[in-house]
């Protein structure tokens, strides 16, 4: 915003025209069946030093409450991360803090769910979760580690590696081809509220 460039204009008119081509699209919401538990279900992505003017990177997460999309971000990470792992287990860190603020909301409202489950696509993230071992090669993101691992340890949260095929949370983080982003677009359940509404 201080020193804007023509590149930022020409970005934001890019976004612009997005948003002018698709103000009918917004987010379907179902009903879940009550007869059982809720699920939450979070996927966290990260795009490693993808910023080429500081290298920091952009994390991206989409938190679903049952089949629906409750919470979704993308934002700058604020310090530069040294590996794809670390990027990653930023992003995995910051999901696993809201997944917790939803089970202390749904607690406080006496909702049952079964135990959260968060899913990325970096190995190595997932392994640093399960293997205290690991800890000594990263103290510099020491504070991330312990809370995620103490939320594991103590079964308040399940952590799996998902491949890369699947990661949802991609559409938050980096350029995709068309039909890639169309694909996402669709799991993250954002439709054409105009289509929908109409007869079939």
């Amino acid at each position: 915003m201080a020193t804007p460039l023509d590149s930022h204009w020409v970005a934001v008119k890019r976004i612009l025209r997005y948003l002018k081509g698709f103000v009918s699209h917004g987010l379907h919401i179902q009903a879940a069946p009550s007869s059982k538990p809720f699920q939450i279900k979070a996927l966290c992505d990260s795009d490693w030093a993808s910023d080429l003017e500081d290298r920091h990177s952009t994390s991206g997460a989409a938190i679903y409450f049952g089949p629906n999309l409750v919470s979704w971000w993308s934002k700058k990470q604020t310090v530069v991360a040294r590996s794809s792992t670390e990027a990653e287990y930023r992003s995995l860190a910051s999901a696993a803090a809201e997944v917790t603020w939803i089970q202390t909301l749904l607690a406080e409202l006496v909702v049952s769910s079964v135990v959260p489950a968060l899913y990325c696509d970096n190995q190595s993230a997932v392994a640093v979760t399960h293997n205290p071992v690991l800890h000594s090669r990263t103290k510099h993101m020491e504070i991330d580690v312990f809370f995620v691992s103490e939320k594991v340890l103590t079964q308040q949260l399940q952590v799996f590696h998902i491949p890369a095929t699947d990661q949802w949370a991609d559409a938050l983080t980096k350029p995709l081809s068309p039909s890639r982003f169309l694909f996402l677009r669709s799991k993250l359940n954002v439709v054409d509220s105009f289509c929908t509404s109409q007869p079939h």
